[in-house]
Formats: structure tokens, sequence, C-alpha cells
């Protein structure tokens, strides 16, 4: 299968279960709603070493947020609804609270369990936090030097996908960075899905387990330009550079729609070859064929 001149490989992305909370963060204005969502999506690319794996859904007008100022949809993955319960008031708490004028809400309106959000965050009101309910709802208002952080108490949490893919393969590295931001910019734009690396790219792809029996995982050397010759490599001949799109979902759609936009986008002029990482199919449950979720 082509487009274009690019070929599509017939191969498929292997996926993982994986829990997921949806917070809405709103703010007074852009710039302070950007530097919160930075520092709250920060350091979580991949829960081989972060504790969580996050980034922006979808940006929100005041139309569209809880208390009417402008906002942002964050999906944050863990293994666990237990990780979960340890990485979301964690980072929250240090990483919005701290921004000012925002606020944290639960995106989702129901799930298959909770996660304590404000009710454990709000201990750093010293005694002074007081909370408030609005409807079924309960959020805590906590003191802090510009007025009071208004959170939620509790997360609705439930069951998602992380771990889709798209390896983009070009025979010139400016190419393959244009293509491989055209294709973040396309998970940006599907609402549901998230790609968690910087910038949504990963240049150091991995694979399972190392040399080194304390790694869980280390370089992808089949597709290391520098290692031809030294081991099997699936590059391309005239591949100089190859990027991962990782793509984590709220569900099996979300991420084959985000997949699908992807190599759509990527696609093109000096980008001579297009597959996805996999396992063998021993890994993951969820299997993404490429041909498949481009019919």
């Amino acid at each position: 299968m082509k487009i274009g001149n690019t070929e599509i490989e017939d191969t498929f992305a292997e996926a993982f279960g994986m829990k997921y909370v949806r917070l809405i963060v709103t703010a007074d204005d852009e710039y302070w709603l950007e530097a919160g969502l930075k520092e709250l999506t920060g350091y979580s690319s991949s829960v081989i070493a972060c504790d969580a794996e996050a980034g922006v859904e979808q940006y929100l007008s005041a139309e569209e947020t809880p208390d009417g100022r402008v906002g942002a949809a964050v999906l944050i993955f863990g293994f666990s609804t237990d990780g979960l319960q340890k990485a979301v008031p964690n980072r929250v708490g240090q990483c919005v609270m701290t921004c000012p004028s925002t606020s944290v809400f639960d995106g989702l309106p129901d799930g298959d369990k909770k996660v304590s959000l404000g009710k454990q965050i709000r201990f750093f009101g010293d005694g002074f936090q007081k909370a408030k309910i609005l409807g079924d709802d309960r959020y805590w208002r906590i003191p802090v030097m510009d007025g009071e952080f208004l959170v939620q108490d509790t997360l609705h949490v439930r069951a998602g996908v992380a771990g889709g893919n798209v390896i983009l393969q070009g025979t010139c590295k400016t190419a393959a960075l244009a293509a491989a931001r055209r294709g973040a910019e396309a998970v940006a734009a599907t609402v549901g899905a998230i790609a968690p690396f910087p910038g949504g790219v990963a240049r150091s792809g991995s694979k399972v387990g190392s040399i080194y029996k304390a790694l869980p995982a280390s370089t992808s050397d089949a597709y290391c330009p520098t290692l031809r010759g030294r081991v099997e490599s699936k590059l391309h001949p005239d591949t100089v550079a190859a990027y991962e799109i990782v793509v984590d979902g709220i569900s099996e759609q979300a991420v084959a729609e985000a997949m699908k936009a992807v190599i759509h986008a990527a696609a093109g002029e000096d980008i001579v070859r297009i597959g996805a990482g996999n396992y063998g199919g021993k890994l993951g449950k969820f299997h993404f064929q490429l041909h498949e979720i481009l019919k």
C-alpha cells in the first residue's frame, strides 16, 4: 500500500490497556493556562520511567469550561488506578495549584472508579480550606496568595488504550522532522487522544529489555541508522532518520483515528516508509493493523 510515494508497511502497532483521568484546567488568560499545562504535562513521555503519560487533549473556550474561563482538557494515563492516585494529586498540587489563577475540574461525567484530588491536596490549606458543594459535586477552596485555588474533590477513572504508534522514515532529516511535526499536530487535532512525547514525537524508540538487567527497555536498534550492518535493520535503504509518534487514547477507536490522521499527515515527499512498532503481538492486547485503519 502507498500514499503517494510513501510506502505503508503491512504491519501493526501493539498497544496496552491503561487507566486515565481527564482534567479540565482553567485560568484567567491563555498565558497562565499554558504555564500550568506545561508544568502539569512535563516529564510524562513514557511510564517506562515517568509516573504517568500526559498531554493536552484539546483547548476549550470560556463557553466550554465550568467556570467560564479559558481552559484545556488534559488526559493523564497510568498503569493502574493506584498509580494515578499517586501521580495526579502530586502533579496538580505541585504544577497547577502553584500556577497563578488556575482551577481544576473533573472532565469525565462518570467512570469505573475514582481517585482523590482536592480531597488529598486540601490539607495544604492548613485548616483554612473550605468545602464547596455544587450540585452533586464537592470542591475545595484552598487559600493561596492570589485568592483561592478551586479544585474538585475526586476524579473519575476510565479504561483507555496507550502505546498505539506510527514510525516514519525519511531520506532527509529535515523532511522527516517536518513530517513528524505534521503527524503530532494531527494527533493534537483528534479528540480523545494525545501524543505524550516531546512535541508529540519520540526519536528514541525503544524495545523491550536490554543487555543490562536493570533496564526494562533500551534503544530500538533496528531503527537506528548508525547501527546498519551491526544489527538486523528495519530501515529502508535510503532512510537517514526515523521518528516515532506514540498515541494514547480514551478508546481503541480514538487511537485508531489518531494513527490514521498521523499517517495521512506524515506521508509525503522524502518520507519513504511508514510503519509501526510491535512485539510480535505477545505483550499488548490491542493490535492496530495499519492497512485496516486506513480503509
